[in-house]
């Protein structure tokens, strides 16, 4: 998320993904690398929550209304993008990117890829500087791109690297929506419409609006909405997903899948190997950028 100092949650996020790696029964993903991304204070206060409630730190992170949000979306985008890059696609775009890893933990379908990581300066900086300091090197085919998007598009911030607005690209965009007011959304949603070929796909999470409506939340919402807001990152938007396909195609992007999180959970945990939940109000999008006449 855009922000002056580097997201608290972004980190907790990628923590969350190297524990469903290493403790749940059948992973859906491989993501040894995000616990290493990571700075050793932020590790320090999730171990010290994990003491004062005398639990582990997986068990910890695993009961979080969130974690099953967090690894289902995870999943969700890199089977997108596989379809994409079977489709031709050779660029991924992580808006946001926070601590992500799939940079450094390549699927072999990946392999070609260029990627280009989107993030405010100051938590890009701190994940560049937590690279360094365990000697982990960035394939040569990875492009770290340090911007405010609140202060300058997107298109903007793409055309400062080596970015190809004529070729097919692929954008992840997880867990940030809900943190930004909605012009600075449909700002970097049209901004991603404008720079990026017809036909390039884009996946973004985002909650349900009547989500934001005091009294029309659930338990484990109001719970997460409480600790976002005590990690001075509240909730600040969400969409309505009755009219998210006029919306998209205003901007110029067309729908193709809009699930919330128990679909995701049918999708991807049926059997409920990996006990995952994931609230109604969590909702994904799959869409593509309009092709021209």
């Amino acid at each position: 998320m855009e922000g002056a100092t580097a997201s608290r949650t972004a980190m907790v996020t990628a923590m969350m993904r190297s524990c469903h790696t290493r403790s749940d029964p059948k992973p859906l993903f491989d993501d040894p690398w995000g616990d290493r991304l990571v700075p050793e204070a932020a590790h320090a206060a999730v171990r010290q929550r994990a003491l004062d409630g005398k639990e582990t730190v997986d068990r910890y992170l695993r009961r979080q209304p969130v974690y099953g949000n967090v690894v289902l979306r995870s999943r969700y985008a890199e089977d997108a993008l596989e379809r994409a890059v079977r489709e031709g696609t050779r660029q991924y775009v992580v808006v946001g990117a926070g601590f992500d890893s799939f940079f450094l933990r390549r699927p072999a379908f990946a392999r070609d890829l260029e990627v280009f990581e989107i993030d405010h300066p100051a938590t890009q900086s701190l994940k560049l500087r937590q690279l360094k300091e365990c000697a982990i090197a960035a394939p040569a085919a990875t492009h770290f791109i340090a911007a405010d998007l609140g202060a300058e598009g997107i298109g903007a911030a793409l055309a400062r690297s080596s970015f190809r607005s004529d070729a097919p690209a692929f954008f992840a965009w997880l867990g940030v929506t809900m943190y930004l007011p909605m012009d600075a959304n449909l700002a970097t949603l049209r901004g991603i419409a404008r720079s990026a070929a017809p036909g390039s796909g884009l996946v973004f999470t985002y909650l349900d609006k009547r989500a934001l409506v005091p009294g029309a939340q659930g338990a484990a919402m109001q719970q997460v909405a409480r600790t976002v807001t005590s990690l001075s990152e509240p909730f600040l938007s969400g969409f309505d997903p009755a009219g998210l396909p006029g919306l998209l195609r205003g901007l110029g992007l067309d729908l193709v899948e809009d699930l919330a999180g128990p679909q995701l959970v049918q999708r991807y945990d049926a059997s409920g190997a990996n006990g995952l939940r994931s609230t109604s109000n969590s909702r994904i999008a799959l869409a593509q950028v309009l092709r021209t006449a």
